[in-house]
Parts: structure tokens; C-alpha cells; sequence
């Protein structure tokens, strides 16, 4: 199953298992490529965000038009704040960045219950290196491909380049099917 992709300097379309890492600046602008991602060619779709609350998840949504009907949002900030939080209404939470266990079983969950076109986002792949550790972070990072490529899903994953070192960086870009990397001026350029 191939996948549309409407991202700037990207193939038209992607083989269902592709898993692209997004290379940003710490304070570059990422919502407008993540959601431009969820949002083409799309039945059900996964944000997986250790930088942000769910509730703030929801407002990127909103904003950007995507179809919240369509969304499955894992909250792992929200407990971890002292936030009082139960699932349901397609709000998922683990109780931190760090529980990597559990972002890996919402993920299997995710896509062993939902049929069609999925998409996972997990924004971000260095705030869970800072609180579970790049190797944790690196392990999680590998087992979530393997579920995009078992259940023909594809996935965005997002790494703030200046954060992690060189080698580390180039580690990552090794795993990945595709990168998206933005600059500090915006300009995007893709390798496929």
C-alpha cells in the first residue's frame, strides 16, 4: 500500500512501512510538515507527543484542519505535571516521557486496532531521549519502525539535530527510510 506525501521536496508517494525522520532546528517550525503528514490519505492517525500536552495536540490539530475524528492522541506529559488525567475520547496517557513500555504498547494497540491508512507522528524523539536516555530512546525509536513496518503504517518522528551529537544524529538517520530535514530559515529538503 503506497501513501501520498505533500511535503516539499519529498516523493509524491511513500511504501506503507516507511518510517521519516524530520531534522529540525530546536526552535524550528514543524507543525505546518507534521500536520501537512497526518493529514493526506489518511483513515486513522497517531500523534505520539512527549513535548506537549494532549490538550495542546488538540489545538495543533484544530488549527491546521485535521480531521480530529480521525485522531488518536498519546498524552506522556500529562500525568508527569500532576495533571489528573483518565483516557478515553481518543486521549491515551503513560505517566512520562520516559515510559517507553508503554509508548510502544499504545503504538502496537493503536495500529493492531484501527484498518487502512495509518500514520504515527512521535514528536518528539529528543524529549524522550532526555528523559528516558539515547540508548532507551534509540531501542524505542527501532521497535516503532518495526510495528510501522509489520502493520504497513508509516511514521514521522521528529529530532531537534543541534540537541544530540553528530554521531548520535547520524545513528538515527541510519534506521530511517526517509529525512525531512527543515533549517532555521524554513527551507526543507527531503532524501529518499
Amino acid at each position: 500500500m503506497d501513501y501520498a506525501l505533500t511535503v516539499e521536496d519529498t516523493p509524491e508517494t511513500i511504501p506503507g512501512g516507511t518510517g521519516i525522520l524530520l531534522i529540525h532546528p530546536s526552535t524550528g517550525e514543524t507543525d505546518r510538515i507534521d500536520t501537512d503528514f497526518l493529514n493526506t490519505d489518511t483513515d486513522s492517525l497517531l500523534v505520539v507527543s512527549t513535548r506537549t500536552t494532549a490538550r495542546e495536540v488538540e489545538q495543533k490539530l484544530e488549527h491546521y484542519d485535521v480531521d480530529r475524528e480521525k485522531a488518536t492522541i498519546l498524552d506522556t506529559l500529562s500525568i508527569e505535571r500532576g495533571y489528573s488525567r483518565r483516557s478515553g475520547e481518543g486521549v491515551h496517557y503513560v505517566a512520562a516521557p520516559d515510559d517507553v513500555d508503554g509508548i510502544v504498547d499504545t503504538v502496537a494497540e493503536f495500529l493492531e486496532e484501527n484498518d487502512g491508512k495509518l500514520r504515527v507522528s512521535l514528536d518528539s524523539v529528543t524529549e524522550m531521549a532526555y528523559y528516558a536516555d539515547e540508548e532507551r530512546a534509540r531501542e524505542t525509536v527501532d521497535a516503532l519502525l518495526e510495528l510501522l513496518a509489520e502493520h504497513d503504517a508509516v511514521g514521522l518522528f521528529h529530532l531537534a539535530e543541534e540537541v544530540h551529537d553528530e554521531s548520535v544524529v547520524e545513528e538515527y538517520r541510519e534506521l530511517f527510510d526517509g529525512i525531512i530535514s527543515l533549517d532555521v530559515d524554513g527551507e526543507v529538503r527531503g532524501e529518499f
